[in-house]
Order: structure tokens, then sequence, then C-alpha cells
């Protein structure tokens, strides 16, 4: 496999804080950052999927990276492409000192970044300086040299209380370079929700407001036909959800089990829990992932049965992927 040198350089702090409305490049996540503990698994549970655009960039080695304010060291086997119509890159950490070693030690994989593409070098550091003063510091950070221009970066240390660490990126020369992701979606699906799982709902929130974020709104709907590992099933779950962006975050409280809310707790601890994709054939949809061997691991159904407002979710057992499940949701047609 050939070997990719990508060369990370510090970034420079800025300067100023910057303070009001929160800046609109929130509303689109540019790309995820997901960490996973076995590429070769990785790439072919998605390529099973459908997921085949895919571009492999070998082992990538991290040079001059600022973790925790000291040099980062390490390597990493670096994949780029799309879950659906997603970008993202899925990395496996190979060792050293850095912020992606230290999340698979800790939580075993998964989603580790939601990253926001800024516009400008100036809104960048703006940003940055904004979130210091608000008490929010750089986890780590850099530039990756492009023949394009410098691709700068930086991962905020909200991980303890936001739950992932919130990410930036800005492409000076408008040229993705090395972190180019194809923008092909054979798959022909479309992510309609990121899904985080908690131990409690409004601290999360508070945090995320005192960052400039909506606050999340509640809600607890009855559920029926309700199934877990194949049995019949009383999970509850209450439902925090922000709704700043194009894709809705849904923050999930469970509040009774079993269930695998739980399950992603004992084994990963708080965090990013799953993609959601929207169909139109609940049953067909759940036998074709069956199949291929992601079968179903939890489900039910939401509203009156049969009237508008109602719909079916079922979460499909993908954590062999990287940590992460996936959702499929069917609405009643209106």
């Amino acid at each position: 496999m050939r070997q990719v040198l990508v060369r990370f350089w510090l970034a420079a702090l800025p300067l100023a804080p910057l303070f009001g409305q929160l800046p609109d490049y929130y509303r689109t996540v540019d790309r995820l950052v997901w960490v996973v503990p076995d590429m070769d698994a990785t790439v072919a549970g998605l390529k099973k999927l459908g997921f085949t655009n895919l571009r492999d960039q070998g082992e990538v080695e991290l040079e001059w990276t600022a973790f925790r304010a000291r040099p980062a060291s390490g390597t990493m086997r670096l994949v780029s492409g799309r879950f659906a119509d997603v970008a993202v890159h899925w990395l496996q950490p190979l060792g050293g000192s850095n912020a992606f070693q230290e999340f698979l030690e800790k939580k075993g994989g998964g989603v580790f970044s939601l990253m926001h593409r800024v516009p400008t070098k100036e809104a960048y550091e703006q940003e940055l300086a904004r979130l210091k003063d608000l008490g929010v510091g750089v986890l780590q950070s850099g530039f990756v040299e492009s023949e394009g221009g410098n691709i700068y970066y930086a991962f905020l240390d909200t991980v303890a209380e936001g739950k992932y660490s919130l990410g930036l990126v800005h492409f000076s020369g408008g040229d993705e370079g090395p972190l180019f992701v194809p923008p092909e979606n054979p798959s022909g699906r479309r992510v309609t929700q990121y899904a985080f799982v908690v131990r409690e709902l409004e601290p999360v929130s508070a945090y995320w407001a005192r960052l400039g974020f909506p606050a999340m709104s509640y809600t607890e709907s009855p559920l029926h036909d309700r199934r877990y590992r194949g049995q019949p099933a009383a999970f509850e779950m209450r439902l925090g959800w922000q709704r700043h962006g194009k894709i809705p975050y849904e923050w999930i409280l469970s509040l009774k089990g079993p269930d695998i809310y739980r399950e992603h707790l004992e084994k990963h601890g708080e965090g990013f829990h799953h993609l959601a994709f929207s169909v139109q054939d609940m049953d067909a949809e759940i036998a074709e992932w069956t199949r291929l061997g992601f079968p179903e691991a939890m489900s039910g159904g939401w509203g009156e049965k049969g009237k508008p407002g109602s719909g079916r979710f079922a979460y499909m057992d993908t954590h062999a992927l990287g940590g992460v499940d996936v959702e499929l949701l069917w609405s009643y047609p209106k």
C-alpha cells in the first residue's frame, strides 16, 4: 500500500474574540471524522452496503501537530469517502500521542468530530477566539500543506461537556488537497439525522447554548410494537432536539431498558450513536440490511398506527463498521 506523508503545522492562535449570532456555517456539517479500530473491516462493511466511493490514502504521519498544546506524534491509516451523502474521513490510529489515538483508547471507536467549513481565515481565527473567550480550548489543531493553499483545522475540546469534538476547517485556496472527498453518492441515500446518547440532557443543552447553539427542545412520545434483539421490549427514552442546521441533532436519554442506547454507554460512553436514513418501505429495507449481515437490533413505532403523524423506526446493527449504528425511519405519508 502506498505511503502518504501529510505535514500538519501548528495553526496561529487568534488574537481577538468575536461575539454575536452563531455563524451560518454551523448550519451545515461539512464532514465527519470517524475513528475505527480495524480499517479493513470497516471498508469491507461499507462496500457491502453500497458505500463504495472510498479513497484509501494509506498511512499518514502526523508531524508538527498541536495536541493539548504540545507537539503531537503518531501515524494513522486514512480512508476518505462518503457515508451516503456525508463526507467522512475514517481514521485508524496506529500509535503515538494525538487526539485520535486518545479517542480510540477511551471510546473504542466512533464518530470523533462533526466538522464545519469556515469560509475565510479571518472568520476561522475569530471563531477560535470567540470560543476561547467562552472557556473552550483547542484539543488538536494545525494546518495541512496543499498545492492549492493551506488547509487549517481545529478540533475543539468540547468532548467532556458537549459529548463530541466540535471541528472547524478552512481551505485557504478552495482546494481540499489531501482532504479531498469524492462527491459521488452511489448509494443514493441521504442522511437525515445525527444522533447522540447521553446520561443527562439538560447539562448538555446548557453547554451548547452557552456556546451560542440553540437550547434543546424535548419530546417523549408513546411507543408501540417495541422490539429489542428479536424479542418484545418495553424500552422508553426522552429525546432532546437541536434544529439549528439542515440536519437535526437528536440527543437520547434512555429512561428504561434494556436497549441499544445503554449498550452504547457501556461500550463507548456518551457521544455519537447513529446516523439515520428515511426509507419508503421499512420491511423491505430491514430484510435487505439483514441479508447483507447487518440485522435489526431494536425497533418500534410512534403515533397512532395508520394515521398521519405516525411512523416506524428500526436500528440496524452496523456496529462492526466502527462503533456507529444506522437508524431507518419511515413516516406515514402526508
